[in-house]
């Protein structure tokens, strides 16, 4: 069993009880939040290791929230949410979701879910002392001890879970990963979810480090298979 402490935060209360009987079950502490502010507050004092969290909040939204989450911590968030369509699912990324579940839900695929986020934040931290710890590639500079990226000397800021997705790809330079492949990776092989999540969140980073996001000179789409790293020459150092 473990420990691990997750904040839930919703407006319905039904939901939140169902939350917290199925995570509780899995051994997890759970706190709880009905509206952003109080979030926020409760993020700040109880210093999660998981954030779950509603789009659709009263005074302060979902989007906001995951904001300012981000700004003060790189804790793994899944946004839970009755809007699934496209446009949503990316803004949730853009503003540091790390994973998306759409209402209705099942609270076995949440926990699953959850179980492997933590599962690869723990990992990831685990293999940083193995790898090279530096990629350069015509003005990209990516440190994965620092979790820094710079685009040209200036500082790129990406949500752990972008980090991670660049950090595969340009660690493999000019290897087509598939977007299943990449969600095996990135989410974990017990993670139940999207391939289009995959999409979403290349065409996301795209804009964070790509002059022309339109016509990419670092993650090419190779068309019918996947995603490769393709800048030119990839430079490695521990």
């Amino acid at each position: 069993m473990t420990n691990r402490k997750i904040l839930a935060v919703d407006d319905e209360p039904d939901i939140l009880k169902i939350i917290v009987h199925r995570l509780s079950r899995e051994g997890y502490d759970i706190v709880t939040a009905g509206d952003g502010e109080s979030a926020i507050e409760v993020f700040r004092r109880e210093k999660p290791d998981l954030v779950i969290l509603d789009l659709m909040l009263p005074k302060i939204d979902g989007f906001e929230v995951c904001r300012v989450l981000r700004e003060e911590s790189d804790v793994p968030i899944i946004i839970l949410s009755a809007r699934g369509d496209e446009l949503d699912r990316l803004l949730g990324f853009r503003m540091g979701g790390d994973d998306y579940l759409t209402k209705p839900f099942s609270p076995s695929e949440l926990a699953l879910r959850v179980q492997a986020m933590l599962r690869r934040t723990a990992g990831h931290r685990e293999n940083e002392k193995s790898e090279p710890n530096v990629i350069k590639c015509n003005g990209l500079f990516i440190d994965l001890r620092g979790h820094l990226v710079t685009l040209d000397g200036k500082e790129v800021q990406l949500t752990p879970k972008e980090f991670k997705l660049l950090w595969l790809l340009a660690s493999h330079p000019d290897y087509v990963f598939t977007r299943e492949h990449l969600l095996d990776q990135i989410w974990d092989s017990d993670y139940i979810g999207d391939a289009d999540n995959v999409t979403v969140m290349v065409s996301r980073l795209r804009e964070k480090i790509e002059k022309d996001p339109a016509n990419p000179r670092y993650i090419k789409t190779v068309w019918g298979v996947g995603y490769k790293f393709g800048g030119g020459e990839v430079q490695m150092r521990d």
